[in-house]
């Protein structure tokens, strides 16, 4: 992806989380949240993946 478009969505998602935010922060919170327990939960599953190999 040339690095001028790359640049325009960067910005462009920005200003979205940023109006997403004064908009409705509740609602941000909750997606914010939604996000960091699947991070946390695909982080969680491949120590127990490894753990398991180890044993």
């Amino acid at each position: 992806m040339p690095a001028k478009i790359k640049q325009i969505l960067l910005w462009a998602l920005f200003i979205f989380l940023i109006y997403a935010v004064l908009t409705d922060p509740d609602r941000a919170a909750d997606i914010l949240q939604a996000v960091w327990d699947i991070i946390w939960g695909g982080v969680q599953n491949i120590a127990q993946f490894f753990r398991a190999l180890m044993s």
